[in-house]
C-alpha cells in the first residue's frame, strides 16, 4: 500500500485548509486511515483515525472540535480538515494505514503499517 498526502503549504492563523491523502495498491487489505503529525523538535503525534468501510471515526482530544477526518471509499482517499489554525499547528503532517485486526492503541505510531511521505503545513500568525 502506498500513500500520497498532498495539501501542504503556508496557511494564516484563523482559517481553514485541507489535506489529502491518496491510497493506492492493496487498500482492500488496510482496516483504517490516520493522520500524524510532527512538530518541530517533538514526537510524531496521533491526530485521528478513520475506518474504511463505515467511516467511523477517533480523534485525539486536542483534535477534536477543529480537525476532522473522513474518507472517500471511492477515492480510497483519506482528507483532513483543519479549522481555525493556530501557529502551534505548523507541522509535517503524515498519513498513515493499518492492517485488519489492529483496533487497538490508534494512537499509537507503531500500529500503522503503511507511511505517507508527509507534507509540510506552515501557520502564521
Amino acid at each position: 500500500v502506498q500513500l500520497q498526502a498532498s495539501g501542504g503549504g503556508l496557511v494564516q492563523a484563523g482559517t481553514s485548509h485541507r489535506l489529502s491523502c491518496l491510497a493506492s495498491g492493496p487498500t482492500f487489505s488496510t482496516a483504517g486511515a490516520a493522520w500524524f503529525r510532527q512538530r518541530p523538535g517533538t514526537e510524531r503525534e496521533f491526530i485521528a483515525d478513520v475506518l474504511w468501510d463505515n467511516g467511523g471515526t477517533y480523534y485525539a482530544k486536542f483534535a477534536k472540535g477543529r480537525f476532522t477526518i473522513s474518507r472517500d471509499y471511492d477515492k480510497d482517499t483519506v482528507y483532513l480538515q483543519m479549522n481555525n489554525l493556530k501557529p502551534e499547528d505548523t507541522a509535517v503532517y503524515y498519513c498513515a494505514a493499518r492492517k485488519f485486526g489492529t483496533n487497538v492503541l490508534l494512537q499509537a505510531a507503531q500500529t500503522y503499517a503503511y507511511w505517507g511521505q508527509g507534507t509540510q503545513v506552515t501557520v502564521s500568525s
